[in-house]
């Protein structure tokens, strides 16, 4: 049985976190920060209490779950035996190739180092590091308990044994690995990001207001989300650091992100979990914000 490190206690970091423990994997979760590990420890027992409740696990079930997962806030003692380090930090180049550097130095020769990034080089990640070949892209969707993908990504010098370990795991956590080549945005956010870019388009340029530009989506597309309602649950600032990325690594101008975008961003406006967004989430009611102030 492999031993499981994740970096990282936030949102995507304890899914990741539950998803190896609900599947027999004991697992590290370390974080900097000891309010983000008890936040995420709370959301992981919050969440396996569901699956109780759906009867998706048994009471014995989620005790040993919960039983399989460590939290830390030592980065050496975090990672120095463990068989695969999973970095689910900030979507943010500089602090993702600072942990890389990091963990280089103190995890096994062996270990491999898997990034959640959703848009960042895993190469660049890689170069950092002493073993490039022991570096890959595993990027799970929100929310990881539920959602069956993980866009794996080969890095230039990713081994194929590197590549097919993280896809055997996947299989073990019931998910489906998906591979795809290193180019900023992968495929999901490639595809995606764009979409949601022209949806504040249309309700910058007045096209629709909020509601109907979702409504349009789904019900016309069959997306069980509208794009900006899915805007507003990724992060508004982790939606403009991908299409960055993008436009930085493509230089095309359909990848530039939209200024009412950037002004929310800017503004502290950042979805779900700021409170608002394209929608306002005050009092624990969605409702789709009228105006913006361009």
């Amino acid at each position: 049985m492999k031993k499981i490190t994740v970096i990282g206690a936030g949102t995507m970091g304890n899914g990741i976190a539950h998803v190896f423990a609900t599947n027999g994997f004991p697992v590290v979760l370390f974080d900097i920060n000891n309010y983000a590990i008890e936040s995420g420890v709370k959301n992981i027992k919050k969440n396996i209490d569901r699956q109780v409740n759906k009867g998706l696990l048994s009471a014995e079930e989620a005790s040993l779950s919960l039983d399989r997962i460590s939290p830390s806030n030592n980065l050496k003692n975090a990672v120095e035996s463990a068989d695969i380090i999973i970095e689910a930090a900030t979507e943010n180049e500089a602090l993702k190739i600072q942990i890389f550097e990091e963990i280089s130095e103190l995890c096994l020769d062996n270990a491999i180092l898997a990034t959640n990034t959703s848009s960042i080089s895993i190469g660049k990640i890689a170069a950092c590091t002493k073993k490039p070949e022991n570096v890959i892209g595993m990027h799970f969707m929100n929310p990881v308990p539920v959602m069956k993908l993980i866009e794996i990504i080969r890095g230039y010098k990713t081994s194929t044994e590197t590549t097919q370990t993280i896809i055997k795991i996947s299989k073990e956590l019931g998910k489906t690995p998906v591979e795809c080549n290193d180019y900023p945005g992968f495929v999901a956010n490639r595809i995606l990001m764009p979409m949601i870019n022209e949806a504040i388009e249309c309700l910058q340029n007045n096209v629709a207001g909020v509601k109907e530009i979702d409504s349009i989506m789904k019900l016309g597309m069959g997306h069980p989300m509208g794009p900006l309602q899915l805007a507003d649950f990724i992060g508004l600032d982790v939606c403009l650091s991908i299409l960055s990325v993008m436009h930085n690594g493509y230089g095309q101008p359909k990848y530039s992100p939209n200024p009412l975008l950037i002004s929310l961003v800017t503004s502290g406006d950042l979805g779900v979990k700021s409170g608002k967004g394209f929608y306002d989430y005050s009092n624990g009611v969605k409702n789709p914000v009228v105006s913006f102030k361009n």
